[in-house]
């Protein structure tokens, strides 16, 4: 079984506005493409709060849930279901859900590095291999952390 995804990169931010930035303004950043909804999304954000949802919403309200906020500690520390399968439709089921657990670590009065661990890919059944392999190309959480530090001021 292959092993988890570690990113990190350093925003010239402080650590409560790196947090808030990550979650209040996930629309503001994350790629449309890693969406259900892509070129149609209206919206797309997390309850801020621990078992909180993480959701789109494309036309007309559809609304689609993608994950759930299980451990909540701003500004320091967020993790989530993805509750997205290799084929990426939405997976119900928690036990068939891999874990993303971002901490934001101060490096100085206006930088943060942001350590992102992408984990338990074996849940997601016999092509989950390849799922962790995706997600950890270059066109995965690389690209997707690249968006978010861009956004940041």
């Amino acid at each position: 079984m292959t092993g988890p995804i570690r990113e990190t990169v350093t925003v010239p931010v402080a650590v409560d506005r790196a947090f808030e930035h990550f979650v209040r303004h996930l629309g503001t950043w994350w790629p449309r493409e890693y969406t259900w909804s892509q070129d149609v999304l209206e919206e797309i954000g997390v309850e801020p709060r621990k078992d909180g949802r993480c959701y789109e919403i494309g036309p007309h309200g559809f609304r689609c849930d993608w994950g759930r906020i299980v451990a909540w500690d701003p500004p320091h520390r967020l993790v989530f279901l993805w509750q997205i399968g290799p084929d990426r439709t939405p997976q119900p089921d928690p036990a068939r859900a891999s874990e993303v657990d971002v901490r934001f670590v101060e490096t100085g009065t206006d930088a943060t590095r942001v350590e992102l661990e992408h984990r338990d890919f074996g849940r997601h059944g016999r092509d989950s291999d390849a799922y962790r392999d995706g997600l950890a190309a270059p066109q995965g959480w690389p690209y997707i952390l690249e968006r978010f530090t861009g956004s940041v001021q």
